[in-house]
């Protein structure tokens, strides 16, 4: 057993019973040919192609498995990543009392497979669109499917009509639902690839500036210490890497072995960003 198996070995979710390793792998970057990760081009060059985009996903996820990952996350808008999910489960033989397994509804894939499509997906919570999601999601995973959650849920979703927001931020709010038994998936750790080698925004160089020294400091990735940044939070059950390649993984996964003290966290807390200045960049980015 490797130290990252050893390190990464299997957790409670909540009160659901579930068992989820510390980082999972989300199939946002693997299921389709665009998304808007940063340095994508590299991730995956020219062939874009079902088959080839298939057969990379499958080896992420045999490089997850060797690792000890056992939390796998898809959505029904992630192109045909629960399809792909589907056939690397059928062709290596896991049963479904070896992982858990969440899918997500509530936005519909719309790119047609192109990268230059005008959109790429597009949101709908209300209940019809569960109705016929969640049998989709359910022919292609079957008794692998453990979890279904709601995707990107907003305060204007219908599924909320009978509900009072929470107005307050986010990690209070998460630390009261953990301590209220709710079990706690983190997505975007590394905010598509903001907080990773290739990102060259300049306004924000100074902040990865000192996510590179710190990284240098603890021996280890900026990737890597990003996801161990939302791993060290109490409340976080599972933080999801969204690995385009093993490679990537393999960077991500090194946060396990991240020694996370109150240096680190005095290091880091200068690259907090304002939620409504997050969003803004996170628009402006591109699907490649």
């Amino acid at each position: 057993m490797t130290h990252t198996q050893a390190v990464n070995r299997p957790r409670t979710l909540g009160t659901t019973g579930l068992a989820v390793s510390p980082i999972g792998l989300g199939l946002a970057a693997l299921g389709r040919p665009g998304y808007i990760n940063l340095g994508r081009d590299q991730d995956l060059g020219d062939d874009r192609g079902v088959a080839a985009i298939e057969a990379r996903a499958h080896e992420a996820l045999d490089e997850a498995w060797r690792l000890g990952v056992r939390y796998l996350d898809a959505a029904r808008s992630y192109g045909r990543a629960e399809a792909f999910l589907a056939t690397w489960l059928a062709a290596r033989g896991v049963a479904p009392s070896e992982v858990t397994l969440g899918s997500k509804w509530g936005y519909t894939y719309t790119a047609d497979w192109r990268v230059d499509a005008e959109a790429h997906e597009v949101m709908d919570h209300g209940f019809a669109a569960f109705d016929r999601q969640w049998p989709e999601s359910r022919a292609l995973l079957g008794a692998h499917l453990d979890l279904y959650q709601i995707h990107s849920l907003t305060l204007a979703s219908p599924a909320l009509d009978d509900r009072e927001p929470l107005e307050r931020a986010a990690g209070p709010a998460l630390a009261e639902a953990r301590a209220a038994g709710v079990g706690v998936i983190v997505k975007e750790a590394l905010a598509n690839g903001r907080l990773t080698e290739p990102d060259t925004d300049t306004d924000f160089a100074d902040r990865r500036a000192a996510l590179r020294a710190e990284a240098r400091r603890l021996g280890t990735t900026p990737d890597a210490l990003a996801l161990a940044a939302a791993l060290a939070r109490p409340w976080a059950d599972v933080v999801l890497s969204g690995a385009a390649t093993a490679a990537q993984l393999r960077s991500n996964l090194r946060a396990l072995a991240v020694v996370w003290g109150g240096e680190a966290e005095a290091a880091l807390a200068g690259l907090a960003e304002d939620s409504g200045a997050y969003w803004q960049r996170r628009q402006r980015l591109a699907w490649s």
